[in-house]
Formats: C-alpha cells, structure tokens, sequence
C-alpha cells in the first residue's frame, strides 16, 4: 500500500526537501504542498492524503488552526497529521497533540526519524516514544487545567484498560507495555484498542492527552 503524503510549511526549501525525501521512498508518495494554513487544508480536502506534515507557524492560518479544521471535517476522518515544530518546547505542542494531532517531530529531525512517524501516522499509531516527545508532552499536559470531563470518560475502563492507558500516556508503546504487563503484544494492542473506542479517541496521540487531563498521569 502506497502511502499519501501532503507537505504544509511556508518555507519553499524545507518543502523541497520533504517531498525529495518521499519520493525516494517506495511505499511513499507526494500528495501536493501548501505554503500556509488556508492552502493546507483545501490541498487535504481535494486530495485526501493518508498523513500531512504541517508546519505550526505558516501565514494566513496557522498550522494549528488548519489542523483544527481538519480533524473537524467528518470526510477527512482517515488522514493523519503530523505537526512540525522548530524548537523542543514549543509552546503549540500540546495544543496540537489536543487538537487531534498524531505526533510532532522537530523539524531537524533524523530523515529516518520522519519516515518512521510517517509510517506509523498511516498506520494510526503515533510518535510518542522518543524521549524528547515524552518531555514535551509532560511539560506542557502539567500545564493545562484538569479536565472533568475526562476523569469521568475514565469511569468506562476497565482496571486493565486504565492501567494500560497510564503507560500509553507515560509514551510506551505496545511492545514495551506488554512487556511491562508481563502480556503478548497483541493483547496489549487489543486493551489500547478498546480504551480508544471507549474514550472516542481519534488515535493514540489523543490517549495520552486524555491520560493527562485525568490526572491519571503526572
């Protein structure tokens, strides 16, 4: 399966450079480009890619406000998107990860580093396990104000799921949470699959967010 993938950043070198990088691979192929956050999301509509690497600081719209208006948008339910930031503590991070975001990488990130979040993106896994992205995360979800409406969203999982969603949100991934449940992977899949049935999670991305605003980790 070849994967769909579209190009939002307003810097024309950093968006000839991504699309290279694509198509270099096989299983990868450019979906179009956009130069700012309006451009970004009618390219999405018209063209329905698998994942969009969208830049937060773009002209015209943001990339948060286009990320907002995607996940939005019923039709585009199975695209994916993946925000690109310049700094590690960026302060739209978090915001993106609540908005529906998939992941975010640093924009010097390793080219095999990219390629992986796009394959997992696709994939409706996230890139969560780099230490980097753990630190971020924790930094800014100890910032946002509880959320009521989460902790009861909690009361739907089992002692099992709950466990198992406290080590999604600590950034673990299915093979590192089987192993720490003394569980086959595939049964660790199965608890994160349920727990984001149940909590109406958009992906895994959105399971750590809601793991913070619980409380549920720290």
């Amino acid at each position: 399966m070849t994967i769909r993938v579209a190009v939002a950043d307003d810097q024309a070198l950093v968006r000839m450079g991504l699309r290279v990088l694509i198509e270099a691979e096989d299983d990868l192929e450019p979906a179009g480009e956009a130069a700012d956050g309006r451009e970004a999301v009618d390219l999405v509509r018209r063209e329905r890619p698998d994942v969009v690497l969208m830049d937060v600081r773009m002209p015209v719209m943001d990339g948060i406000a286009a990320l907002r208006e995607i996940v939005a948008d019923e039709r585009l339910a199975d695209t994916r998107v993946i925000v690109l930031t310049t700094f590690e503590l960026d302060e739209y991070v978090f915001d993106a990860l609540r908005a529906g975001a998939s992941g975010f990488l640093i924009k010097d990130s390793d080219p095999d580093e990219l390629l992986r979040a796009i394959r997992l993106a696709a994939a409706g896994e996230s890139l969560l396990s780099p230490s980097v992205t753990r630190r971020v995360i924790s930094t800014f979800a100890t910032r946002a104000p509880g959320d009521d409406g989460a902790r009861r969203a909690l009361k739907e999982l089992t002692e099992r799921e709950l466990e198992v969603l406290a080590l999604v949100g600590e950034g673990l991934s299915n093979a590192e949470i089987a192993e720490r449940l003394v569980v086959s992977p595939a049964t660790a899949r199965t608890h994160v699959s349920r727990a984001m049935v149940k909590l109406h999670a958009r992906d895994r991305a959105q399971l750590v967010v809601i793991a913070y605003r619980s409380g549920l980790v720290r």
